[in-house]
């Protein structure tokens, strides 16, 4: 993403195929980090090849692969973390005076306005971070996919909720981008998430959470492309 006064730069790091994400404010050469981990000494590489001053780290989750990065990001960069209150509640580790937030809430970057959503269903308290029509999605939504729920702190039910209103209320537009790079594609808008994203073609919920649960790990794999309605109807996994 590049705007007048924001870029979004994904840096792919770890065994995981994580994608950690440096938000940069333009203007003021401020800079948020998006679940720093795996090799801190890149995203701080990065940083300084932009000419960006870390100010803020920014987490959607607190599973390890999001955040095993922080305490030495820290000690390189005094940095203000920023995480919903339920997750910080949910987490079973403690920071010193993280900035505790509420679904909704927004804040500035510089110039540059961030907004989060609360997303849960991975984790209790997972978030989404909004800039203008751009979404860094953590392990809530990815490119033709969701996260899992069979993990700490997962709820299929509150995933569907989720995904259900995030595909009712975002604009079609909106440009996602995930916590993993699990796709055919690194990033997607909302519109071919809502034709080709098989998580959010369920409109009952019990059978999304069969799907999830039970079949899904077991008949796709990555990385992942679309798969329309029909093809899951053909399939009898969609009513």
């Amino acid at each position: 993403m590049t705007t007048a006064s924001t870029r979004i730069h994904a840096l792919e790091l770890g065994p995981m195929e994580n994608f950690i994400y440096l938000i940069e404010d333009v203007e003021t050469r401020r800079s948020a980090v998006v679940d720093p981990a795996w090799d801190v000494a890149a995203i701080i590489e990065k940083a300084s090849e932009l000419d960006l001053q870390i100010s803020d780290i920014l987490l959607t989750h607190s599973h390890h692969d999001h955040i095993n990065g922080i305490e030495a990001l820290l000690e390189n960069a005094p940095a203000q973390v920023h995480i919903l209150k339920p997750e910080y509640e949910f987490w079973n580790h403690r920071l010193d005076k993280p900035q505790l937030h509420h679904g909704g809430d927004r804040f500035q970057l510089g110039a540059t306005e961030i907004q989060m959503l609360h997303t849960p269903g991975h984790t209790p308290g997972s978030a989404c971070y909004q800039i203008e029509d751009e979404l860094i999605t953590g392990d809530t939504l990815f490119v033709y996919g969701c996260g899992r729920c069979d993990l700490h702190g997962g709820d299929p039910e509150q995933m569907f909720n989720t995904l259900r209103d995030m595909k009712q209320h975002l604009p079609a537009d909106m440009v996602i981008h995930p916590g993993h790079n699990y796709s055919v594609a690194e990033t997607s808008t909302m519109a071919e998430q809502i034709d080709g994203n098989p998580f959010l073609h369920f409109e009952d919920m019990d059978d999304f959470v069969k799907y999830r649960m039970e079949i899904h790990d077991k008949t796709r794999h990555e990385p992942y492309g679309p798969l329309q309605p029909q093809q899951m109807r053909v399939a009898d996994l969609l009513r």
